[in-house]
C-alpha cells in the first residue's frame, strides 16, 4: 500500500506539467503555418490571399476546438474568432480593391495571425483534481 501510494504521490508533478503545457493545435507550429499554401478559386483568387485564407481556417478549427476543450471562455473564443474574421476580411479586401495582396501585406496578415497563435497556445489545459 505504500508503494502505490508513493508512485502516485511521485506523478502528480508530471501530470501537473502536461496539464500546463500549452495545447498541441496544429495551428500553435508557427513555422508550418507560415508556410502552408492554399488554393485559389471560387473567392480566392491570389495566392497569398489562399494563404491567409487557410491559416485562418486552422486558427478558427483550433479555436472552436479550444473552446469544446474548455481551455477557452465563451468570451475567449469569441475574440479571438472575430479578430481571425477580420484578418481573413481585410485580406479579401486588399485583394477585391488591387487585385493581389502584396508580399508585405500577407507579412502583416502573418503577424496578426501569429499573434492570435500565441494567445491561443498559451493557454493551459485546465488543471485536474487531484
Amino acid at each position: 500500500m505504500k508503494i502505490l501510494l508513493a508512485a502516485t504521490l511521485s506523478l502528480l508533478p508530471l501530470l501537473a506539467d502536461a496539464a500546463l503545457k500549452a495545447p498541441d493545435y496544429p495551428g500553435c507550429d508557427l513555422k508550418t503555418q507560415r508556410h502552408v499554401e492554399g488554393e485559389t478559386g471560387g473567392a480566392i483568387s491570389d495566392p497569398r490571399q489562399a494563404h491567409i485564407a487557410v491559416r485562418a481556417d486552422i486558427l478558427q478549427a483550433d479555436i472552436g476546438n479550444a473552446r469544446k476543450a474548455r481551455s477557452l471562455s465563451q468570451a475567449q473564443a469569441d475574440k479571438l474568432w472575430r479578430r481571425v474574421a477580420r484578418i481573413r476580411q481585410d485580406a479579401n479586401g486588399f485583394v477585391k480593391k488591387q487585385g493581389f495582396l502584396s508580399a508585405g501585406e500577407r507579412a502583416s496578415y502573418d503577424r496578426e495571425l501569429d499573434e492570435v497563435a500565441a494567445e491561443l497556445c498559451q493557454q493551459p489545459h485546465k488543471k485536474g483534481r487531484f
